[in-house]
Protein backbone atom coordinates (compact mmCIF):
# COMPACT_ATOMS: atom_id res chain seq x y z
CA UNK A 1 0.00 0.00 0.00
CA UNK A 2 1.65 3.12 -1.54
CA UNK A 3 2.14 5.77 1.66
CA UNK A 4 -0.11 8.96 1.89
CA UNK A 5 2.38 12.01 1.40
CA UNK A 6 3.42 14.49 3.75
CA UNK A 7 0.72 17.17 4.30
CA UNK A 8 3.53 19.68 3.02
CA UNK A 9 3.86 17.69 -0.19
CA UNK A 10 0.10 18.21 -1.06
CA UNK A 11 0.28 21.81 -0.23
CA UNK A 12 3.27 22.11 -2.23
CA UNK A 13 1.62 20.38 -5.05
CA UNK A 14 -1.25 22.14 -4.85
CA UNK A 15 0.50 25.55 -4.78
CA UNK A 16 2.18 24.46 -8.11
CA UNK A 17 -0.85 23.50 -9.54
CA UNK A 18 -2.72 26.91 -8.89
CA UNK A 19 0.48 28.89 -9.71
CA UNK A 20 0.16 27.36 -13.37
CA UNK A 21 -3.43 28.52 -13.33
CA UNK A 22 -2.06 32.18 -12.46
CA UNK A 23 0.68 31.90 -15.05
CA UNK A 24 -1.36 31.32 -18.13
CA UNK A 25 -3.11 34.39 -17.81
CA UNK A 26 0.01 36.32 -17.93
CA UNK A 27 2.71 37.31 -20.31
CA UNK A 28 5.01 34.02 -20.97
CA UNK A 29 8.31 36.05 -20.04
CA UNK A 30 6.79 35.89 -16.20
CA UNK A 31 7.33 32.13 -16.56
CA UNK A 32 10.95 32.11 -16.76
CA UNK A 33 11.04 33.61 -13.35
CA UNK A 34 9.10 31.49 -11.33
CA UNK A 35 11.67 28.82 -13.04
CA UNK A 36 14.50 31.04 -11.98
CA UNK A 37 13.11 31.42 -8.28
CA UNK A 38 12.28 27.70 -7.82
CA UNK A 39 15.01 26.60 -5.91
CA UNK A 40 15.28 29.40 -3.35
CA UNK A 41 11.79 29.91 -2.67
CA UNK A 42 8.88 28.12 -1.12
CA UNK A 43 5.92 27.28 -2.95
CA UNK A 44 3.64 29.63 -0.79
CA UNK A 45 6.36 32.52 -1.76
CA UNK A 46 5.81 32.18 -5.40
CA UNK A 47 2.42 31.68 -5.07
CA UNK A 48 2.31 34.74 -3.28
CA UNK A 49 4.30 36.29 -6.13
CA UNK A 50 1.99 35.38 -8.70
CA UNK A 51 -1.15 37.48 -7.04
CA UNK A 52 1.16 40.29 -6.97
CA UNK A 53 2.56 40.35 -10.43
CA UNK A 54 -1.29 39.56 -12.16
CA UNK A 55 -2.02 42.41 -10.02
CA UNK A 56 0.23 44.79 -11.30
CA UNK A 57 -0.19 43.34 -15.15
CA UNK A 58 -4.28 43.62 -14.22
CA UNK A 59 -3.46 47.78 -13.72
CA UNK A 60 -1.37 47.97 -16.89
CA UNK A 61 -4.00 46.26 -18.56
CA UNK A 62 -6.66 49.00 -17.39
CA UNK A 63 -4.56 51.87 -17.01
CA UNK A 64 -1.67 51.71 -19.63
CA UNK A 65 -3.49 53.36 -23.23
CA UNK A 66 -0.88 50.98 -25.08
CA UNK A 67 -1.76 47.94 -23.18
CA UNK A 68 -5.22 48.62 -22.85
CA UNK A 69 -4.88 47.29 -26.75
CA UNK A 70 -4.48 44.02 -25.91
CA UNK A 71 -4.71 40.76 -23.84
CA UNK A 72 -2.78 40.87 -20.73
CA UNK A 73 -0.74 37.50 -22.27
CA UNK A 74 0.22 39.84 -25.12
CA UNK A 75 1.93 42.41 -23.44
CA UNK A 76 5.50 42.50 -24.37
CA UNK A 77 8.50 42.90 -22.05
CA UNK A 78 9.86 46.04 -23.35
CA UNK A 79 6.43 47.98 -21.79
CA UNK A 80 8.09 46.89 -18.58
CA UNK A 81 11.50 48.92 -18.99
CA UNK A 82 9.61 51.98 -20.91
CA UNK A 83 7.96 52.57 -17.26
CA UNK A 84 9.18 55.67 -15.31
CA UNK A 85 9.20 55.12 -11.64
CA UNK A 86 6.48 57.40 -11.53
CA UNK A 87 4.30 55.21 -13.16
CA UNK A 88 4.95 52.21 -10.20
CA UNK A 89 4.20 54.98 -7.76
CA UNK A 90 0.46 55.57 -9.68
CA UNK A 91 0.59 51.62 -9.42
CA UNK A 92 1.34 51.83 -5.52
CA UNK A 93 -1.84 54.35 -4.98
CA UNK A 94 -4.14 52.82 -6.90
CA UNK A 95 -3.44 49.58 -4.65
CA UNK A 96 -4.73 51.60 -1.32
CA UNK A 97 -7.84 51.12 -2.28
CA UNK A 98 -9.36 49.63 -6.00
CA UNK A 99 -12.42 47.41 -7.02
CA UNK A 100 -11.81 43.71 -8.60
CA UNK A 101 -15.31 42.07 -9.85
CA UNK A 102 -17.01 44.17 -7.79
CA UNK A 103 -15.55 43.94 -4.66
CA UNK A 104 -13.05 46.71 -2.78
CA UNK A 105 -9.79 46.09 -2.11
CA UNK A 106 -7.43 47.84 0.33
CA UNK A 107 -3.88 47.08 1.09
CA UNK A 108 -2.19 48.74 3.85
CA UNK A 109 1.26 49.53 4.36
CA UNK A 110 2.66 46.11 4.86
CA UNK A 111 0.70 44.80 1.89
CA UNK A 112 1.76 47.50 -0.57
CA UNK A 113 5.69 46.69 1.03
CA UNK A 114 4.82 42.93 -0.17
CA UNK A 115 3.10 43.54 -4.02
CA UNK A 116 6.28 46.36 -4.26
CA UNK A 117 8.71 43.54 -3.36
CA UNK A 118 7.42 41.37 -5.52
CA UNK A 119 7.59 43.73 -8.56
CA UNK A 120 11.19 44.54 -7.41
CA UNK A 121 11.98 40.97 -7.39
CA UNK A 122 10.57 40.53 -10.36
CA UNK A 123 12.05 43.46 -12.65
CA UNK A 124 15.61 42.31 -10.90
CA UNK A 125 15.34 39.14 -12.61
CA UNK A 126 14.63 40.33 -16.08
CA UNK A 127 17.17 42.61 -15.44
CA UNK A 128 20.39 40.96 -14.59
CA UNK A 129 18.93 38.12 -17.33
CA UNK A 130 19.62 41.25 -19.79
CA UNK A 131 15.68 40.29 -20.53
CA UNK A 132 15.09 44.28 -20.26
CA UNK A 133 17.89 47.22 -20.32
CA UNK A 134 15.95 49.61 -17.96
CA UNK A 135 15.04 48.71 -14.44
CA UNK A 136 12.21 51.56 -13.22
CA UNK A 137 11.67 49.24 -9.40
CA UNK A 138 14.50 50.02 -8.13
CA UNK A 139 14.09 53.69 -7.92
CA UNK A 140 11.04 53.54 -5.91
CA UNK A 141 10.97 53.47 -2.42
CA UNK A 142 9.45 50.57 0.31
CA UNK A 143 7.21 51.77 2.22
CA UNK A 144 7.79 52.49 5.77
CA UNK A 145 6.84 49.90 8.15
CA UNK A 146 5.29 51.01 11.27
CA UNK A 147 6.08 48.83 14.25
CA UNK A 148 2.98 47.26 15.91
CA UNK A 149 2.55 46.21 19.68
CA UNK A 150 2.67 42.59 20.00
CA UNK A 151 -0.32 40.77 20.70
CA UNK A 152 -0.65 38.26 22.97
CA UNK A 153 -2.83 36.27 25.71
CA UNK A 154 -1.19 37.26 29.45
CA UNK A 155 -0.61 34.08 32.21
CA UNK A 156 -4.46 34.14 33.28
CA UNK A 157 -5.90 34.69 29.68
CA UNK A 158 -3.92 31.59 28.66
CA UNK A 159 -5.23 29.93 32.00
CA UNK A 160 -8.83 31.24 31.29
CA UNK A 161 -8.57 30.14 27.43
CA UNK A 162 -7.90 26.38 27.97
CA UNK A 163 -10.72 26.60 31.28
CA UNK A 164 -13.26 27.72 28.61
CA UNK A 165 -11.89 25.05 26.19
CA UNK A 166 -12.66 22.23 28.95
CA UNK A 167 -15.78 23.34 30.15
CA UNK A 168 -17.68 24.79 27.38
CA UNK A 169 -19.65 26.72 29.30
CA UNK A 170 -19.56 29.88 28.23
CA UNK A 171 -20.46 28.86 24.25
CA UNK A 172 -23.61 29.67 22.74
CA UNK A 173 -26.24 26.67 22.24
CA UNK A 174 -25.10 25.32 19.58
CA UNK A 175 -21.57 25.34 20.00
CA UNK A 176 -22.24 23.59 22.91
CA UNK A 177 -23.71 20.57 20.78
CA UNK A 178 -20.77 20.28 18.86
CA UNK A 179 -18.16 20.62 22.33
CA UNK A 180 -18.35 17.42 24.03
CA UNK A 181 -17.46 15.86 20.62
CA UNK A 182 -14.46 18.17 19.93
CA UNK A 183 -13.09 19.86 23.80
CA UNK A 184 -10.43 17.44 23.73
CA UNK A 185 -8.91 17.82 20.47
CA UNK A 186 -9.55 21.38 20.74
CA UNK A 187 -7.43 21.08 23.54
CA UNK A 188 -4.85 18.96 23.03
CA UNK A 189 -4.31 21.50 19.84
CA UNK A 190 -4.48 25.13 21.61
CA UNK A 191 -2.14 23.18 24.57
CA UNK A 192 0.47 22.47 22.01
CA UNK A 193 0.44 25.61 20.10
CA UNK A 194 0.20 27.37 23.50
CA UNK A 195 3.37 25.34 24.70
CA UNK A 196 5.32 25.09 21.74
CA UNK A 197 4.63 28.14 19.46
CA UNK A 198 4.65 26.35 16.55
CA UNK A 199 2.73 27.74 13.67
CA UNK A 200 -0.38 26.78 12.41
CA UNK A 201 0.53 24.99 9.36
CA UNK A 202 2.91 22.70 11.06
CA UNK A 203 0.34 21.83 13.76
CA UNK A 204 -2.22 21.15 11.30
CA UNK A 205 0.36 18.91 8.76
CA UNK A 206 1.51 16.51 11.98
CA UNK A 207 1.33 13.02 11.15
CA UNK A 208 1.12 10.83 14.02
CA UNK A 209 4.30 9.06 13.64
CA UNK A 210 6.07 12.71 14.11
CA UNK A 211 4.95 12.76 18.05
CA UNK A 212 7.90 10.96 20.12
CA UNK A 213 6.24 10.81 23.30
CA UNK A 214 9.23 8.81 24.44
CA UNK A 215 11.21 12.29 24.75
CA UNK A 216 8.28 14.60 24.34
CA UNK A 217 8.84 15.50 21.02
CA UNK A 218 7.68 16.34 17.56
CA UNK A 219 8.78 16.27 14.30
CA UNK A 220 7.60 19.68 12.00
CA UNK A 221 8.55 20.91 8.33
CA UNK A 222 9.57 23.95 8.85
CA UNK A 223 9.00 27.26 6.03
CA UNK A 224 11.87 26.93 4.07
CA UNK A 225 12.10 22.80 3.98
CA UNK A 226 14.25 21.81 6.94
CA UNK A 227 12.98 19.39 9.81
CA UNK A 228 12.95 19.50 13.53
CA UNK A 229 12.23 18.41 16.57
CA UNK A 230 10.35 20.61 19.11
CA UNK A 231 10.23 19.70 22.42
CA UNK A 232 6.57 19.98 24.81
CA UNK A 233 6.36 19.44 28.55
CA UNK A 234 4.10 16.96 30.44
CA UNK A 235 1.16 19.37 30.99
CA UNK A 236 1.03 19.35 26.31
CA UNK A 237 1.93 15.41 26.38
CA UNK A 238 -1.00 15.12 29.33
CA UNK A 239 -3.70 17.20 26.90
CA UNK A 240 -2.25 14.95 23.55
CA UNK A 241 -2.25 11.45 25.51
CA UNK A 242 -6.04 12.01 26.06
CA UNK A 243 -7.07 13.40 22.91
CA UNK A 244 -5.33 10.60 21.07
CA UNK A 245 -6.59 7.28 23.03
CA UNK A 246 -10.15 9.21 21.53
CA UNK A 247 -8.70 9.42 18.43
CA UNK A 248 -7.78 5.57 17.59
CA UNK A 249 -11.01 5.09 18.02
CA UNK A 250 -11.96 7.09 14.89
CA UNK A 251 -12.27 5.68 11.25
CA UNK A 252 -10.82 8.44 8.96
CA UNK A 253 -11.62 9.16 5.29
CA UNK A 254 -9.06 7.58 2.92
CA UNK A 255 -6.01 9.31 2.46
CA UNK A 256 -6.28 11.39 6.01
CA UNK A 257 -5.34 7.79 8.16
CA UNK A 258 -2.16 9.86 9.24
CA UNK A 259 -3.47 13.00 10.19
CA UNK A 260 -3.36 13.90 13.98
CA UNK A 261 -5.68 16.22 14.74
CA UNK A 262 -8.68 15.73 12.25
CA UNK A 263 -12.17 17.60 11.65
CA UNK A 264 -15.47 16.66 12.27
CA UNK A 265 -15.98 15.42 9.02
CA UNK A 266 -12.78 12.45 10.32
CA UNK A 267 -10.19 14.32 7.64
CA UNK A 268 -7.27 15.88 8.32
CA UNK A 269 -8.30 19.83 9.88
CA UNK A 270 -7.79 22.95 7.83
CA UNK A 271 -6.01 25.46 8.74
CA UNK A 272 -9.14 27.63 8.61
CA UNK A 273 -10.79 25.46 11.39
CA UNK A 274 -7.99 25.82 13.17
CA UNK A 275 -8.13 30.03 13.03
CA UNK A 276 -12.07 29.41 13.55
CA UNK A 277 -11.70 27.77 16.91
CA UNK A 278 -9.28 29.64 17.78
CA UNK A 279 -11.71 32.90 17.42
CA UNK A 280 -14.60 31.00 19.21
CA UNK A 281 -12.53 30.24 22.52
CA UNK A 282 -10.56 33.98 22.90
CA UNK A 283 -13.51 36.07 22.26
CA UNK A 284 -14.88 34.12 25.71
CA UNK A 285 -11.45 35.53 27.29
CA UNK A 286 -11.12 38.99 25.81
CA UNK A 287 -13.14 41.36 23.29
CA UNK A 288 -9.86 43.43 22.75
CA UNK A 289 -7.80 41.58 21.24
CA UNK A 290 -7.81 39.93 18.44
CA UNK A 291 -6.52 36.30 19.03
CA UNK A 292 -5.11 34.39 15.71
CA UNK A 293 -3.05 31.29 15.85
CA UNK A 294 -0.28 33.49 15.47
CA UNK A 295 -0.77 35.67 18.09
CA UNK A 296 -0.77 32.27 20.25
CA UNK A 297 2.69 31.43 18.35
CA UNK A 298 3.48 35.27 19.81
CA UNK A 299 2.19 34.36 23.39
CA UNK A 300 4.73 31.61 23.67
CA UNK A 301 7.68 33.49 22.45
CA UNK A 302 6.89 36.07 24.93
CA UNK A 303 6.74 33.66 27.59
CA UNK A 304 9.84 31.78 26.58
CA UNK A 305 12.09 35.69 26.67
CA UNK A 306 10.49 36.27 30.14
CA UNK A 307 11.23 32.72 31.86
CA UNK A 308 14.94 32.40 29.85
CA UNK A 309 15.87 36.25 28.55
CA UNK A 310 17.69 33.90 25.87
CA UNK A 311 16.74 35.96 22.26
CA UNK A 312 18.77 33.46 20.51
CA UNK A 313 16.92 30.35 22.31
CA UNK A 314 13.23 32.29 21.49
CA UNK A 315 14.66 32.89 17.67
CA UNK A 316 15.78 29.11 17.70
CA UNK A 317 12.72 26.99 18.71
CA UNK A 318 10.39 29.52 16.86
CA UNK A 319 12.33 28.60 13.76
CA UNK A 320 13.25 32.38 13.05
CA UNK A 321 16.37 31.92 10.47
CA UNK A 322 16.99 35.37 11.56
CA UNK A 323 17.69 36.78 15.52
CA UNK A 324 17.01 39.75 14.06
CA UNK A 325 13.59 39.00 13.35
CA UNK A 326 13.18 38.01 16.92
CA UNK A 327 14.61 41.01 18.36
CA UNK A 328 12.05 43.37 16.48
CA UNK A 329 9.24 41.74 17.41
CA UNK A 330 10.40 41.61 21.40
CA UNK A 331 12.41 44.23 21.35
CA UNK A 332 9.62 45.94 23.57
CA UNK A 333 10.30 43.10 26.01
CA UNK A 334 14.08 43.96 26.07
CA UNK A 335 13.27 46.94 26.97
CA UNK A 336 11.99 46.02 30.52
CA UNK A 337 15.19 44.19 31.12
CA UNK A 338 17.21 46.82 30.42
CA UNK A 339 15.16 49.21 32.90
CA UNK A 340 15.44 46.87 35.47
CA UNK A 341 19.36 46.73 35.03
CA UNK A 342 19.21 50.19 36.92
CA UNK A 343 17.71 48.72 39.79
CA UNK A 344 21.00 46.31 40.45
CA UNK A 345 23.34 48.72 40.30
CA UNK A 346 24.11 51.03 42.93
CA UNK A 347 26.94 53.80 43.48
CA UNK A 348 27.04 54.36 46.33
CA UNK A 349 25.80 51.99 50.17
CA UNK A 350 22.61 53.38 51.13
Amino acid sequence: MAKNKAYYEEVNMKNQLHLREILDELPPYCKQFFIGIEPTTASRTRLAYAYDLNCFFEFLHENNPICKKMKIKEIPIHILEELKATDIEEYLSYLKIYEKDGVAHSNDERGLKRKLSSLRSFYKYCYKHEMIDNNPAVKVSLPKIHDKNIIRLDVDEVAQLLDEVESGESLSKRQQMYHERTKKRDLALLSLMLGTGIRVSECVGLNLDDIDFKNNGIKVHRKGGAEVVVYFSDEVCAALCDYLEERRGITTVAGHEDAVFLSMQNRRITVRAVENLVKKYSKLVTNIKNITPHKLRSTYGTSLYKATGDIYLVADVLGHKDVNTTKKHYAALEDDRRRKAAKYVHLRED
